[in-house]
């Protein structure tokens, strides 16, 4: 909704601000006084072109701010937020400035953005029907949208269904067009998978067998030397010559010591403590013999096992330097390979069941199409008759609004009742309203089809009907009441008010019997000055709007029939709002 404008000096106006707030505001004035000039400045905000031919004379700059009251959770709150703009509480603050010199810039949240930023929020926060400029509804799209809300929630379930449905298969078929593209190299990378594996499976290492392997060699590298190592050692701790008789070894030397020892043995406990040392020195001794007999006896030098040592260690290493991994993480890669490579081999299973799937999706989407197309037809229907008879109290009595739902042969497309239609992200309508403006003529598009303010009237007849279910909350017309008066004019305000109720509406009209059902009336005014002539818009209420209604009716402020005349309509309107309170 918006709830406060600001100007300053553009075209006729120096400074003014105007607080709109709820229901209806009508905006009046004498032709010229610069009435429209409004609906410019708020277009600024909306992001339309900026003209330096606006700015007025005298100022350096066109300056227009606007503050709105949106969701703080919303969809527009989230947009301004990724803009890198805040909301003061639940309202945002849009700014626009054309300066003197052709520069425009233009601010959203106090961040300054691209117009064009500006131009993507409008739709979401004021509806615009008039001459100049139409939004919302001319728009396919829009329209739409709005049968869709009309239609009611048999349409919205079947959207529903049909929205997750093609969003499924979507990602279904991207997953095919991904396999299918890239075959070709997923049949390379399984080849080379194949090849790795099979050079791996050849050689089969096992895990720790090059550390294994490397002491192996080390051994058998070195094996004449350890064997007369081995030999001088058991030697010295035992000699293997029988016909010693004066053995000098360790065995026989330990020998010695423990024989003299035995024979003091009980005299001193010291030293039958040492005996016991120099037996069990004995024992190790013995075994240690023993030990480095049977290594000699296994220890042999194989000039074959270590060539074929060699060997294997060779294998292992073009493996190790291939893969850039020890023994260990060859191994790993190998448990890798072989799982990507079971992927890369199911892609001809893969691309049968996502046909499958592909196939049930197309099914159900056809239903859920059938049934949103079907819920569409009626709603049109309805959609017609009741906007038709809004019109005949708008004075457009012989005004058609036909609602088509056609659709594009596509034969890639989806069977919709035996034809093989195109589809999108909406459905497979393509949903369009056109009029026949007087009985007998011709029907077209909306914005060629009736004149400005027979358009006005026609928009107006659509959102009464629609019920204010638009996402915005602010409705501008201008010429809405063009080519009416008497009944016709009264009828143009009745409806007006009956918006209200629902939103914000914002009208620019020069009858009386609009103005009447306005719940706020700004007069827009020019004052002539010695050397300039401003715009003035005030608020005006009692006294003050009586002159203006009289003015507008009888072109005098001050007449008595005028006055009675603004008085009853007045009261009027006063009685249709009460008999039906605004939805607030």
């Amino acid at each position: 909704m918006l709830v406060e404008l600001g100007i300053r000096g553009l075209g006729a106006i120096d400074d003014a601000v105007v607080e709109v707030g709820p229901g209806f505001t009508a905006v009046t004035g004498e032709t010229g006084a610069g009435k429209t000039m409004l609906l410019t400045g708020l277009g600024l905000l909306l992001g339309a072109r900026a003209d330096v031919a606006l700015v007025r004379a005298g100022h350096p700059r066109a300056e227009i701010e606007g503050r709105f009251r949106v969701d703080p959770h919303g969809e527009v709150a989230a947009r301004v937020e990724d803009c890198g703009g805040s909301l003061d509480g639940d309202e945002i603050l849009i700014a626009r400035t054309i300066g003197a010199d052709g520069r425009s810039r233009a601010f959203l949240g106090g961040r300054a953005v691209p117009a064009a930023t500006l131009a993507d929020l409008a739709d979401s926060l004021v509806m615009v029907h008039g001459q100049a400029d139409q939004r919302g509804l001319l728009k396919t799209t829009a329209q739409r949208a709005a049968l869709d809300r009309y239609a009611g929630p048999e349409a919205q379930a079947a959207l529903t269904d049909y929205r997750a449905a093609f969003a499924e298969l979507a990602a279904v078929r991207a997953e095919i067009e991904n396999i299918s593209a890239h075959r070709r190299e997923r049949t390379l990378e399984a080849d080379g998978l194949r090849r790795g594996l099979a050079d791996l499976d050849e050689i089969a290492p096992t895990p720790g067998e090059d550390v294994t392997l490397a002491a192996e060699l080390e051994r058998l590298g070195h094996a004449e030397a350890l064997r007369a190592a081995a030999g001088r050692a058991r030697d010295a701790i035992s000699s293997s010559d029988a016909d010693v008789i004066d053995r000098r070894d360790v065995l026989g030397l330990l020998g010695a010591a423990r024989k003299e020892l035995e024979a003091v043995r009980g005299h001193d406990p010291e030293l039958d403590a040492l005996a016991v040392r120099v037996a069990e020195a004995a024992y190790l001794m013995v075994d240690a013999a023993a030990d480095l007999g049977a290594y000699l006896g296994r220890l042999e030098a194989d000039p074959g096992r270590l060539a074929a040592a060699q060997e294997r260690q060779n294998q292992l290493a073009t493996l190790t330097r291939r893969y850039a991994a020890d023994i260990a993480g060859v191994i790993e890669w190998g448990e890798q390979a072989r799982a990507r490579l079971a992927s890369l081999d199911d892609d001809d299973s893969a691309l049968i069941d996502l046909a499958a799937r592909r196939d049930a999706i197309l099914e159900r989407l056809r239903d859920a199409a059938t049934r949103l197309s079907a819920a569409r037809t009626s709603a049109a229907q309805r959609l017609r008759a009741a906007v038709g008879s809004e019109l005949s109290g708008l004075a457009m009595p012989d005004a058609d609004l036909q609602v088509t739902i056609g659709h594009r042969p596509d034969p890639a497309g989806i069977d919709v009742r035996g034809s093989r239609v195109a589809f999108g992200p909406w459905g497979v309508d393509e949903v369009e309203y056109l009029l026949v403006p007087h009985a007998g003529g011709p029907a077209r598009p909306l914005h060629r089809g009736a004149s400005g303010g027979e358009l006005s009237r026609v928009m107006l007849a659509l959102e009464l009907v629609l019920g204010g279910g638009d996402e915005v909350s602010c409705f501008v017309f201008d010429e809405v009441d063009a080519g009416v008066g008497g009944r016709a004019a009264i009828e143009v305000g009745r409806r007006l008010a009956q918006l209200a109720r629902f939103a914000q509406v914002l009208v620019v009209t020069h009858l009386p019997q609009v103005a009447a059902f306005a719940d706020r009336h700004l007069v827009v005014a020019k004052t002539a000055g010695a050397h300039v002539t401003s715009t003035e818009i005030d608020l005006v209420d009692g006294g003050d709007r009586l002159r203006e209604l009289s003015r507008m009716l009888g072109g005098l402020e001050d007449s008595a029939h005028a006055h009675d005349h603004a008085e009853e309509l007045l009261a009027t309107a006063s009685a249709a709002r009460s008999a039906s309170p605004r939805a607030r």
